[in-house]
């Protein structure tokens, strides 16, 4: 009897063991996206995570350019927020997404903006202006677009020396919300959030549109909830949390 009792004990412990290992590994995915998708993939994530309650969701924000070289450079990335169609090309010449998963997901706008309690100003004002913040065209999209646009006007270059740059749209956000800057420009969704302390005061409009793709990155190891996540994004539940921060469809 002892010693059907010690075998019994034993497949017990051998079962607790081996079972230890399911249990204490949870999936992990993680997600590198745009400074300007922060407060609303936040809350896609918190959404996400109530649905697939068995998966550890990650995610990474900062401007497009510098998530595209971690990436490149090997960093574990499952799924990849563009917010422009230049950086995704660059992802996908470079192998580090799978095409097939490439979608648009939304639109943006692209605004100036002032502190509040400053007088609105236009385009045309902005030689008046001393210090006007906008991403670095270099690496943030946001600066590309804000370059397209003023260089349509032919204000560019003629402003170059006024130009505060940014790391990310957020930061240019930052240096108008805090009076820092004269004036900036930054997308219509970093606005509103900030909507108690700086004022829209024009839409521009020349420069491509403001088109933000998202895809599974080939260099994660989670694909499977990679493509949930980005199916999860589309759907109406997705499509309602991206409206509620001022995303448009595409």
């Amino acid at each position: 009897m002892g010693c059907l009792k010690h075998k019994f004990f034993s497949c017990i412990v051998l079962a607790l063991i081996f079972a230890l290992p399911v249990t204490a590994i949870a999936k992990e995915l993680t997600i590198s996206a745009a400074a300007s998708l922060t407060n609303a993939f936040l809350e896609l994530k918190q959404a996400f995570t109530k649905l697939h309650p068995d998966c550890q969701v990650y995610v990474n924000f900062a401007a497009s350019n510098p998530l595209l070289k971690q990436i490149q450079e090997g960093a574990p990335v499952d799924v990849f927020a563009s917010a422009d169609q230049e950086t995704m090309d660059r992802a996908q010449k470079s192998h580090v997404i799978d095409p097939d998963t490439r979608q648009n997901f939304v639109r943006n706008t692209l605004v100036l903006i002032v502190p509040m309690g400053k007088n609105k100003i236009t385009l045309k004002d902005l030689p008046k202006m001393q210090r006007i913040a906008i991403g670095n065209p270099a690496s943030v999209p946001a600066g590309r677009y804000a370059k397209a646009a003023l260089e349509a006007d032919k204000l560019f270059t003629s402003l170059s020396s006024k130009f505060i740059y940014g790391t990310n749209v957020r930061q240019v956000l930052d240096y108008v919300a805090r009076g820092e800057v004269d004036c900036g420009i930054v997308y219509g969704t970093d606005a509103a959030i900030q909507k108690d302390k700086v004022v829209v005061c024009e839409i521009l409009n020349k420069h491509q549109p403001i088109l933000y793709p998202i895809a599974v990155a080939t260099t994660g190891k989670n694909p499977a909830d990679a493509k949930a996540f980005i199916d999860f994004v589309l759907s109406p539940a997705g499509s309602l949390i991206l409206e509620k921060y001022g995303f448009a469809k595409p």
